[in-house]
């Protein structure tokens, strides 16, 4: 374990911190964990969100959240990268451990976390400012030298499948993509500072089924390079891109899995009715 870390950064990865290691909560994977959650509970005010979670995600893999709305799974996707910093009256105890790595401690940084953990919205939010700005705009903040920039920003488009549609048009508006397009322009903008972790809070939500598809097939991709934990409403959605499946009840976790398996043969009956329409 590392102890007091001063930041958050790579280093912290540890190649003998296996799934195995954890039986509570854990999905069936012979792979090094990237995330570990334990014993973590959040408040906003006096209502209480998060109860008692504890889950470890392996690396590399696309993991669902499911659950009915106000369970708390946007909530806990939240944690990982400590958005929740940002609403008044939150208050969270327990850990929540990425590498190794505490992101808690008070001696975090912040910045570098959200770099390595990069969240994807539920409604696409491109700066009003040109396609080339928007991907740009992660690295100049980050510091990359200007002639770099180019060469990641292809790169960031080639990878979120954008570059065909986009690459003669890269000084136009952001706001003129249609919402697809625009989503994955998002996407792009997180691949460009190199991130471990990618967050995707209902993605396709707001999308035509066409575009939804072209979003499931890039998350598909990603997964080789990336670890994608992927909140969704949509049951089909999740038996088509994830791996493992983790289902959320009034701020409990009920049950994780192979995603197969939650839906094959889940061993709770709150889970079966979930995944069968019969509430929720």
């Amino acid at each position: 374990m590392i102890e007091n870390p001063t930041t958050f950064n790579s280093s912290g990865k540890n190649p003998h911190f296996f799934m195995e290691d954890f039986p509570l909560h854990t999905a069936p994977h012979t792979g090094p964990v990237s995330i570990e959650i334990s014993e973590l509970n959040l408040w906003y005010g006096s209502s209480r969100a998060l109860k008692n979670i504890h889950l470890r995600l392996p690396q590399n893999c696309i993991f669902a959240f499911i659950g009915p709305s106000g369970c708390g799974k946007s909530t806990l996707l939240r944690t990982i990268n400590r958005m929740n910093d940002l609403v008044l009256n939150c208050k969270i105890e327990g850990k929540v451990k990425i590498n190794n790595i505490d992101i808690y401690n008070k001696n975090t940084d912040v910045v570098e976390l959200r770099k390595r953990v990069g969240m994807v919205f539920q409604k696409p939010n491109p700066f009003p400012m040109s396609i080339f700005d928007n991907v740009a705009y992660g690295p100049r903040i980050h510091g990359v030298s200007k002639k770099e920039i180019p060469e990641i920003v292809e790169r960031a488009l080639k990878q979120a499948a954008l570059w065909d549609e986009v690459k003669d048009r890269l000084k136009t508006p952001a706001l003129s993509l249609s919402g697809g397009q625009q989503q994955r322009l998002c996407i792009a903008r997180t691949l460009a500072v190199d991130p471990e972790i990618i967050l995707f809070d209902e993605p396709c939500s707001a999308l035509d089924p066409i575009s939804t598809g072209k979003i499931e097939e890039l998350m598909i991709q990603l997964k080789d390079r990336y670890t994608i934990i992927v909140v969704t409403h949509n049951m089909q959605q999740a038996t088509r891109i994830s791996d493992y499946t983790a289902f959320f009840m009034s701020g409990e976790l009920i049950e994780t899995g192979r995603t197969e398996e939650i839906f094959e043969n889940p061993k709770d009956e709150r889970t079966e009715k979930y995944i069968t329409g019969r509430f929720g």
